[in-house]
């Protein structure tokens, strides 16, 4: 018996000897079975602060670069020669091209049978067609323009969009005449007009002079203390029209007497009323009858 006890003596040091290496390596002892099946768990690392990398100027893209300030100083030092062409080429093409109006002055306006004068007084038709298609015209007007009955009018050198004005409103019953209101309303409008250009292109009217005073002193000056305007701020100087852009009153310088005269008296009758504005009817009512004489007697003779 007492061998026995030695020998579970001795063997509970062998077990507690083991146990004791075992933990001293670190294993401890195991709990259960299922502590004993896990693996073991590591703590997680602390994080350490990430220090940012310094930033290479040599080598960080363009977009990451700060964006400085525009200024005109940045502007004008960054600005290339092509630059300033493209910028010029582009203000060209959108800038508007303003073209100066070429002024004639009224003096040598008056008298111009220049081609560019011709064609800017013959409005929008065609000369030459309308030579053959005013063949019933020149019965009494003339070829050229010039008729030979003093109460039939010179279209020599008249406006061209005048005398269309003037077709249209004998087609209307505007103006009326015992023989234009017929032949008018015979004629449409595109014949109409190259009826007219073809007499626009014609040698302006001329007239043999006058020495008229009481005619010349109307016409240019008129008479303001009856409100009556002079008649060349109207008809220009010498009566041969102003510009071709103010055709709604006509060249009267150098037109038959008799027919200035018979239009006159109609005006102030009331007889006719197509002048702008009634303009001619307000001024032919402040005139006498030796007045209206005197300034158709002047006007026919420039």
């Amino acid at each position: 018996m007492f061998h026995t006890k030695n020998n579970l003596a001795g063997l509970a040091l062998i077990v507690f000897l083991t146990s004791a290496v075992a933990f001293a390596a670190g294993d401890g002892f195991a709990t259960n079975n299922a502590d004993a099946a896990k693996p073991a768990q590591k703590k997680p690392a602390k994080k350490r602060a990430k220090t940012p990398p310094k930033a290479d100027t040599a080598t960080t893209p363009a977009a990451t670069q700060p964006t400085a300030t525009a200024s005109p100083q940045n502007i004008a030092s960054t600005t290339t020669p092509s630059d300033t062409a493209a910028a010029s080429s582009v203000a060209a093409a959108t800038t508007p091209k303003v073209e100066a109006k070429k002024i004639i002055p009224t003096a040598k306006a008056d008298e111009d049978d220049s081609a560019e004068a011709i064609k800017l007084r013959s409005g929008p038709g065609d000369p030459i067609a309308g030579k053959d298609k005013s063949e019933l015209c020149q019965g009494c007007h003339g070829e050229e323009g010039v008729s030979a009955e003093p109460t039939a009018p010179k279209l020599a050198g008249q406006y061209g969009p005048y005398i269309s004005k003037q077709l249209r409103n004998f087609q209307e019953g505007i103006r009326t005449h015992q023989i234009m209101s017929d032949i008018a309303k015979t004629i449409n409008d595109d014949d109409l007009n190259d009826i007219s250009a073809y007499f626009a292109s014609r040698k302006k009217m001329k007239g043999n002079g006058s020495d008229n005073k009481v005619g010349q002193e109307l016409f240019l000056r008129g008479d303001m203390s009856r409100m009556m305007v002079a008649c060349v701020n109207c008809h220009g100087a010498n009566g041969k029209g102003k510009t071709p852009t103010n055709a709604v009153f006509p060249v009267i310088g150098g037109q038959h007497k008799e027919y200035l005269r018979i239009q006159l008296i109609n005006f102030r009758a009331g007889d006719r009323s197509n002048s702008p504005g009634g303009v001619m009817n307000i001024i032919t009512q402040r005139l006498t009858d030796a007045e209206l004489e005197a300034l158709a007697d002047y006007v026919a003779g420039l």
